[in-house]
């Protein structure tokens, strides 16, 4: 046989899209050629799998023309994934293995100069996708195979070398599974051990704020000097949240792959991201060539801490805005582009001035107004707007701070967060935060007395309408705390209170 074909997948985004590796041997001058819209790392398996086939001490048909091609030619290949199936593809074609044996299965992997399969992104991406055309085994490097073991259903073997795929693949060779060791099922979701908030002491507004924003999936914002606690607090918003359902936890868990930060021991626990201030707008959100998902799209399903929050970049801040309307982001470049969900919840940091110590009893502010007018607007009006709580940390005294005992554990607080989300996903399907348009006028009816409540705060506050259906929210939330089937002036107060803004000189 001088033609053979080899199943793949090219990562396109969160896509895993089907690939078909052709592979022609034909008598000419030796070369061996690559086509179909491949990336300087593909072109270079040429060289991998020349000496890998070698060092594994198989013959490579070094006296012919060989010609690779990816198709569909128009679908950009990238990474060194195709490694394994081009090797495969040369094989076949010289007639070293069984075509049949080879269309049972999809494989990716890189290879190095010594035949060994190493690991590549994405692997439970594919093992998505593959759900979704003919029932094929996937064969992946042994490192990586646990990622698309996950997914329920799939089939997935785990090689450690090239020879070992040759082996099973030849022609009358032994029956699927003999040589290849099936990669275990999905892990069960191991018990969250992250910081507990019984470390927490004092700032009952602060906890509370925590507790809503967990219960209703709100964004947060904590303003406060230095040491008061934010970062803490933060840190343990995690904890509070109930464990990742299977489809969830598969989209998280394949963003984590895309990223090269999946951990099986981490396997339907609520992801926390944290970039640095420094991050640019790219990091944030995704993007490159090809787009890799941001830090927003990695923390899809759990909580994206932004501490310093006026120190990061203005543009990167800035493009936060339409993903913590929309959960989703899309990656437009001239080349190609690429859809990320990102339904994450945003806690953010900051200190009131430059100094930190703007209103604080303990030390005197040393900013000029000019100053603190000039940190604080870093962070933009309808950037802030969008966010639903906004909430000060104050600094506690030294002797409450040594005195006061620990605080309320995590325990308790998720499970009356885990009692108020399943009374919002009973009643309209999704979280409160997750309401818009007519389904906020349905779900947040209110009474006279509590509607006159709210816009004679509105007007005082010279809100605009996302804060008015953001508060609504919000007390939504607080009013599924409290088990109450109506929203009540009390719980609206308490909205009120956590849009306050921040303080000026």
């Amino acid at each position: 046989m001088s033609l053979s074909i080899v199943h793949s997948r090219a990562l396109l985004g969160l896509q895993a899209q089907p690939v078909l590796v052709e592979v022609h041997l034909a008598n000419g001058l030796p070369s061996l050629s690559l086509v179909g819209l491949a990336d300087t790392e593909v072109k270079e398996a040429r060289e991998r799998v020349r000496s890998a086939i070698a060092n594994s001490g198989l013959d490579f048909p070094a006296n012919k023309r060989i010609t690779v091609n990816l198709a569909p030619a128009d679908l950009p290949k990238d990474s060194g994934r195709f490694d394994l199936p081009i090797a495969l593809g040369i094989l076949a074609a010289a007639g070293l293995l069984d075509a049949q044996q080879l269309d049972r299965f999809e494989f990716a992997g890189e290879l190095s100069l010594g035949g060994q399969l190493r690991p590549v992104r994405g692997a439970l991406a594919m093992a998505l996708a593959s759900r979704q055309g003919p029932s094929r085994a996937l064969v992946l490097p042994a490192a990586c195979a646990a990622e698309a073991a996950c997914v329920p259903g799939a089939r997935v073997y785990g090689p450690s070398t090239l020879l070992e795929v040759v082996q099973q693949l030849q022609p009358g060779g032994p029956p699927d599974g003999l040589l290849w060791q099936p990669v275990s099922a999905a892990p069960s979701a191991a018990a969250a051990s992250g910081p507990d908030m019984a470390d927490v002491k004092g700032q009952a507004a602060a906890r509370r704020a925590l507790e809503v924003a967990a219960a209703g999936g709100h964004s947060l914002l904590l303003i406060g000097p230095p040491g008061s606690g934010k970062s803490m607090l933060a840190q343990r918003l995690a904890g509070l949240l109930p464990e990742m359902d299977t489809e969830l936890a598969l989209e998280s868990a394949a963003l984590a792959s895309l990223g090269g930060r999946f951990m099986p021991e981490r396997w339907a626990q609520r992801p926390t991201c944290a970039p640095h201030h420094s991050a640019s707008a790219v990091a944030l959100v995704g993007g490159g060539s090809p787009p890799r998902p941001g830090e927003i799209s990695l923390a899809h399903g759990g909580v994206l801490f932004l501490d310093e929050l006026p120190e990061f970049p203005r543009a990167a801040l800035e493009a936060l805005r339409e993903p913590l309307e929309s959960g989703s982001i899309r990656v437009v470049r001239a080349a190609r582009q690429a859809e990320f969900p990102a339904r994450f919840q945003l806690v953010a940091a900051m200190n009131p001035c430059p100094c930190g110590y703007l209103g604080s009893p303990q030390r005197a502010c040393r900013c000029s107004p000019e100053q603190v007018l000039r940190y604080q607007s870093k962070i933009s009006g309808p950037l802030l707007d969008r966010i639903d709580l906004q909430v000060e940390v104050a600094a506690l005294p030294p002797q409450e701070l040594v005195q006061a005992p620990p605080g309320e554990a995590s325990a308790p607080i998720a499970l009356r967060v885990a009692a108020a989300r399943e009374r919002s996903l009973a009643r309209q399907g999704c979280l409160n935060e997750a309401l818009a348009g007519q389904r906020i006028d349905i779900h947040c009816t209110l009474d006279d007395p509590v509607a006159q409540f709210l816009t004679s705060a509105a007007a005082r506050l010279a809100w605009s309408g996302r804060s008015i259906h953001r508060c609504l929210k919000v007390a939504r939330t607080i009013a599924d705390l409290t088990a109450s089937p109506q929203i009540e002036v009390a719980h609206v107060a308490e909205a009120v209170q956590y849009r306050r803004g921040l303080k000026s000189c």
